[in-house]
């Protein structure tokens, strides 16, 4: 069973806060020289030692020095640091005839203690515990006599008890901050993390909403000019006139679309026409400016949501875009569906066909990657299937699942 948890390293957490081990050095060795001070003026008062007293300072100082070089010791060896700090307290108590009970009480439940964030496990600290104890035992049985012995044989068992129940609370401490502290370190690179992917999504929106307003809009532009070109080299004024009426339009609404973008405020807006409306028009628009022929077969559904309206709509118009620029088709077929609990657009035409496998894979061409990324946000999907026989665009899409806004 584990006392406490391994020790942290994230980068973001400072250690000398989080490890038990290093945050105790200062207490401990503040109570280390208490002991050795005290068992200085017990030796003096008793019987005076120059020579052993200068060794047992020695001592001392290396006993701190090994206290604050602590983690250096345990990295390479914990064993070894456990016998160096045990032969230095029971060589400093040697030392120190009169003055060996204060050492040995004062210094062994500290070591006892420490061992608890060594090891980490409750078997090791029992065993280095009673190996401890025994030793400590055997050396009183050996140079004390009378009542003392079992005094001090109950004193220590006293200590080691209030020590290590101390150390195992204060390490639940540490281990408790050192948590708290991951959490939150954890938390900030999470918050990190969501602000990189608000911003690329919100690039990627951007990317999408430039491609669908401005792009498509000069694009049908730019075909409604190519036929008024085409009339005019006919002598088919009267119809390139109607087309430029119907090209001003369409300049009119590419602004007013771009102009919603920029506000963002195409989701906040009411629709003012159904989303059948809206298809209709869009199927008119395409018509004049390209003359292919479309057929419209089904309903569109009523309940659908603005934003999926939306989304909807710009694939259908990208689609249509798509077939105007690249199919070379004479006829389009666009058929909606509903089937448990799906609508499907089906937009069919009688082109000549793509490669479907380069989608997303050409440089400056990002329409069909917005259409896979409008057809994801909605809980829908898209498939695309093309041949000599023309292309045919499906779109799935749940009316069930409420859409994110």
């Amino acid at each position: 069973m584990k006392i406490v948890p391994k020790k942290m390293n994230s980068s973001g957490i400072n250690e000398e806060e989080t490890d038990p081990i290093a945050s105790s050095r200062i207490p401990i060795i503040i109570w280390l020289w208490l002991v050795a001070i005290a068992t200085l003026i017990l030796q003096t008062m008793s019987v005076p030692l120059l020579v052993p007293s200068i060794f047992f300072v020695a001592a001392m100082l290396a006993h701190t020095f090994i206290y604050w070089e602590v983690n250096k010791f345990i990295e390479r060896s914990k064993l070894l640091y456990i016998l160096l700090q045990t032969g230095l307290i029971y060589g400093s108590a040697i030392l120190m005839p009169d003055g060996m009970p204060a050492v040995l009480i004062g210094l062994i439940p500290v070591l006892i203690g420490q061992t608890v964030a060594i090891y980490y496990e409750t078997t090791k600290v029992v065993l280095i515990a009673f190996a401890l104890y025994f030793l400590f035992c055997t050396v009183t049985l050996f140079t004390r006599s009378g009542t003392d012995v079992a005094l001090l044989i109950f004193l220590l068992l006293m200590m080691i008890v209030v020590v290590v129940s101390y150390a195992v609370l204060y390490y639940r401490q540490v281990n408790a901050r050192v948590r708290t502290l991951t959490f939150l370190n954890e938390l900030e690179k999470a918050h990190q993390k969501v602000e990189e992917l608000t911003l690329t999504s919100e690039r990627q929106r951007m990317a999408r909403d430039l491609h669908d307003t401005l792009a498509q809009g000069l694009a049908g532009i730019i075909m409604q000019l190519e036929a008024i070109d085409e009339h005019l080299n006919r002598g088919s004024f009267s119809r390139a006139h109607e087309i430029v009426r119907s090209s001003m339009g369409q300049a009119r609404k590419t602004l007013a679309d771009a102009r919603k973008a920029i506000d963002d405020l195409r989701t906040k807006a009411t629709p003012a026409i159904s989303f059948g409306e809206a298809i209709l028009e869009q199927i008119h628009r395409f018509q004049q400016a390209t003359g292919i022929e479309v057929s419209l077969e089904g309903r569109a559904p009523n309940f659908i949501s603005k934003v999926g309206m939306e989304h909807v709509l710009h694939i259908l118009s990208e689609s249509l875009i798509n077939v105007a620029k690249h199919a070379q088709a004479t006829s389009v077929t666009i058929r909606m569906t509903e089937e448990k609990g799906e609508f499907h657009i089906i937009v069919r035409d009688n082109g000549i066909g793509y490669n479907v496998e380069r989608i997303g894979k050409q440089s400056g061409h990002y329409g069909l990657i917005g259409m896979n990324e409008r057809a994801r946000l909605i809980g829908g999907n898209i498939e695309f299937e093309s041949g000599d026989q023309g292309t045919t665009i499906v779109l799935h899409v749940p009316l069930k699942k409420e859409i994110p806004k």
